[in-house]
This record gives C-alpha cells, sequence and structure tokens, in this order.
C-alpha cells in the first residue's frame, strides 16, 4: 500500500501524468481541454486527507478512474479552452500543521552565517550527483546535514510528496527513491537559477530540477521542482511522448 510520507520514483510520476494525458485524448480528442482534465483530476486527489490518500492502494487506477468520470461529463458541455503559461522556478515556504516554516528560516540564516564559495557549493552538488548516481545511500547522507530539509514542488499537477522531509537519511532515501526507475533516467549537474544543481531528465523530457542549498562541506536544504508549468521552460515544445507499455526493469540513474 502507497504511504502519504513514502516518495514514488518520478519516472513512475511521468509515466502516470502521460498516461492520464493519452486517456483524455482518446476520450476528448486534441486541444486544450488535455491538461485541464488532468489538472483536475489531480486537484481531486490532493482535496482528499492524507489518511484516505494513504488507504489506496493504487493511485494510478484511482486517478484514471476520477479521469475517465471528467471526460464523460464534459462530453456533455461545450468545449472550453483554457490558457496556461509556464513559470520561474521560484520557491515559496508554506507553513504546514503546527509548523510554521521556522526549521527553513533557522537553516537559511545559518547559511548565510557560514559563506560557501562556488568552488565549494559546486564540489558538492557533484559529489551529491556521484552518491544518487550510485545508490551510496550512507555517502549521500553524510553530504546532507543531519537537520536537513527537502521540500518538494508538484504544483498539484502530479503525484509528489505534499510535506517536507527532515533528516539526512530519510531525505537521502527519498532522494535515491525519486530516482530510481526504469531507463533511461539521466541525472547531469548544471545552472539551476544561477548556481549549480541537478537536472533529472527522463529520455529527452526534463522531468526534475533539484536545486540544493550548501553551507560549506554540507546540503541544509533541498527543493525538488516537479511542477510541469514551472518545467515548461526546460523542454522544447512537442507533442507529449506516448506512455510506456507495462513496466520496465529497473536501473542506475546515469550521471554526467
Amino acid at each position: 500500500m502507497w504511504h502519504s510520507d513514502e516518495a514514488t520514483p518520478i519516472t513512475e510520476l511521468l509515466d502516470e501524468r502521460r498516461a492520464l494525458l493519452a486517456l483524455v485524448r482518446g476520450m476528448l480528442g486534441s486541444g486544450s481541454e488535455l491538461d485541464s482534465v488532468v489538472d483536475e483530476t489531480y486537484r481531486r486527489w490532493y482535496e482528499l486527507s492524507g489518511p484516505v490518500r494513504a488507504r489506496i492502494e493504487a493511485p494510478g487506477s484511482w486517478l484514471t478512474n476520477v479521469a475517465g468520470g471528467i471526460c464523460l461529463a464534459r462530453l456533455a458541455l461545450p468545449v472550453r479552452g483554457e490558457a496556461r503559461a509556464g513559470g520561474d522556478i521560484v520557491w515559496q515556504v508554506e507553513a504546514g500543521p503546527g509548523e510554521p516554516a521556522d526549521h527553513a528560516r533557522h537553516s537559511l540564516r545559518r547559511r548565510r552565517l557560514e559563506p560557501t564559495t562556488p568552488q565549494q557549493h559546486d564540489a558538492v552538488v557533484r559529489a551529491v550527483r556521484q552518491a544518487c548516481a550510485a545508490r551510496d545511500a550512507a555517502g549521500l547522507a553524510s553530504l546532507l546535514a543531519c537537520d536537513v530539509t527537502a521540500y518538494f514542488d508538484g504544483g498539484g499537477k502530479i503525484r509528489a510528496l505534499v510535506e517536507p522531509v527532515h533528516g539526512s537519511e530519510r531525505v537521502a532515501r527519498t532522494l535515491l527513491t525519486l530516482l530510481s526507475g526504469h531507463a533511461p533516467t539521466t541525472l547531469r549537474a548544471q545552472s539551476v537559477n544561477g548556481r549549480t544543481g541537478l537536472v533529472v531528465r527522463y529520455g529527452h523530457q526534463v522531468a526534475a530540477v533539484i536545486g540544493l542549498d550548501v553551507t560549506v562541506r554540507h546540503v541544509v536544504q533541498v527543493w525538488v521542482t516537479l511542477n510541469p508549468d514551472k518545467l515548461r521552460s526546460w523542454n522544447p515544445p512537442g507533442p507529449p511522448p506516448s506512455p510506456r507499455p507495462g513496466r520496465r526493469p529497473r536501473g542506475r540513474t546515469s550521471a554526467s
């Protein structure tokens, strides 16, 4: 059973969204309705409480049923388009229940007190990339501060984690789970918002962008952007790829 505090591989999340788009395209044809139906499907997923989501044993099937129902309802209505625009990767830390984002502010203050040179930042990020590519959980955790926090932005349009993840071991485990999955997945170090970060590609599509806040030798905050709207500037326009049939054997994430 899937639990609300467990990560899902990015490849599965992307295949899931592609499959929903293919379903909607098959029922409604091409047009601006595709994204709006899929977005509405995920909106209904996030309207469920955490315990209810945790009891759903097959989230993909649940989403498929909901998307099909939305399509059937829309077939009886006039076609309405909805313009959407991509966005820059801009983060806002929102307070969760009982947590006014004090942890994030504390980490940011600490980072300002211990300035990191670009060379130090790059070295830590590239070490993180190598640990992720090698599936080295212990090595990855050693590069993370003991009170590191990871945030996940799915924009309500992909089945990403809702709550931040705290602690070096949990964050390491979550990142490795996100980056697991079948080929062809690549992980590259390149500029993200003016600093070296990590870019995850699934085939030719950018599936996630990971920003890292570094204090001298350790990562203190991780920002994982999965929101399809915010990733549009990373991906060339064109028809979405067809979903991959069945499951593929899992393999290592390549790095370069």
